[in-house]
């Protein structure tokens, strides 16, 4: 058994061996210094021999991090028309063509246009690390899918651009770029961050400081996270330690799927755990009766989950509390990840006489069971 484990792990390092490496610098927001710094990084690896180029930089024509461009080699942006517009993208054929040792790739949760090899700028990042090239890039906190409902939560502002955990979870080095509150205020007043006909606008929406103060938690939590998981996944990944596996039921409503299966995600990457997602279709939701509105829920909360990196488990049974506990003794599950009361799921297993058979079955088991508000 120890011998199988070494072996695994052996085989993990050579897969990594043969990728790109990963350094991702995560922020709170805008205007905390992410840009600033890869391009400073950029320079210090130009003076050292190291074959560094830039795949794509956004500066928002920001003064101080514009003039770092000075002198550092550019790949060309390529040229796509959009709706009778020219547009610049990052040019990836341009990138695995010139295979430069370092990339500097900025704007990780960027939307491609249509045309492009990929929907997403982060897929982009993925083709570059496959073929060996060493990325750095960038992104903010509230662009991280697992996060979205509390961001919207803080801010008000429902962000649509985001990368999935497993994204995050692949760096091999992972940054916090941190500033106080007062100091990103007085940033933004200083005009380093918008022009200063937005400034006024930003003051009294996204900037708020108890705004920042928290996103500035979520980033912290974020960066601590996936030093933990690093510790745990390289410096001692062959003791004896009991792999956590979560379970998340959901049910057919979107909303309150959604936030199961994000808030398990983020149970997950804490614990390095494999996490999985269980629906249990019952006769009321056959494929013959169940409306259509919920199938398309279904199919979207399935789709999120697999990117946030869940297994979807979909079973039909009459009872949805045997259907847990089937699955628990059937993959081993450690947690089970459950809606709180109101929720749709958690109503059904309280109306059932079977819900007691639960709660006596995950104990002495030694299953934890959650409920996730």
């Amino acid at each position: 058994m120890e011998e199988n484990k070494r072996a695994e792990h052996f085989l993990e390092l050579i897969k990594k061996s043969r990728r790109g490496k990963f350094k991702l610098y995560i922020g709170m927001s805008a205007g905390v210094g992410k840009t600033y710094r890869m391009l400073q990084e950029a320079h210090a690896m130009l003076k050292n021999g190291i074959d560094v180029k830039i795949g794509y930089i956004e500066t928002h024509r920001r003064k101080e991090t514009h003039e770092l461009l000075e002198g550092l080699p550019i790949i060309p942006r390529k040229c796509m028309f959009y709706k009778g517009k020219e547009l610049e993208e990052m040019d990836l054929q341009g990138i695995l063509a010139v295979r430069p040792e370092v990339v500097i790739v900025d704007e990780l949760a960027h939307t491609n246009m249509e045309g492009s090899a990929n929907e997403k700028r982060w897929q982009d990042v993925m083709d570059i690390l496959k073929a060996g090239i060493n990325v750095i890039s960038a992104v903010n906190i509230q662009h991280i899918e697992s996060l979205n409902d509390e961001v919207r939560d803080i801010t008000g502002v429902e962000v649509r651009e985001r990368i999935p955990d497993s994204v995050v979870a692949l760096a091999d080095e992972v940054v916090n770029i941190d500033l106080t509150a007062e100091e990103l205020i007085d940033r933004l007043k200083a005009g380093k961050i918008y022009e200063q006909s937005k400034v006024d606008t930003a003051l009294i929406n996204f900037f708020k400081s108890e705004h920042i103060l928290q996103l500035r938690e979520l980033a912290l939590k974020e960066v601590a996270s996936q030093v933990q998981r690093k510790v745990e996944s390289e410096v001692a990944p062959l003791r004896a330690v009991k792999k956590e596996r979560l379970l998340a039921c959901i049910s057919s409503n979107e909303k309150t799927a959604r936030t199961i299966i994000r808030k398990t995600a983020r149970l997950a990457n804490y614990y390095n755990a494999v996490w999985y997602v269980l629906y249990v279709q019952t006769a009321k939701e056959s494929v013959d009766k169940i409306a259509l509105d919920k199938q398309r829920h279904l199919i979207n909360n399935f789709k999120l989950a697999t990117e946030l990196g869940a297994e979807i488990v979909k079973v039909k049974g009459k009872g949805i509390t045997q259907s847990i506990l089937a699955q628990c003794e059937e993959r081993k599950i450690t947690t089970v990840c459950i809606g709180k009361p109101h929720m749709t799921l958690f109503r059904v297993i309280l109306a059932t006489d079977t819900f007691n058979t639960l709660l006596n079955k995950l104990s002495r088991e030694n299953i934890d069971l959650v409920i996730l508000s």
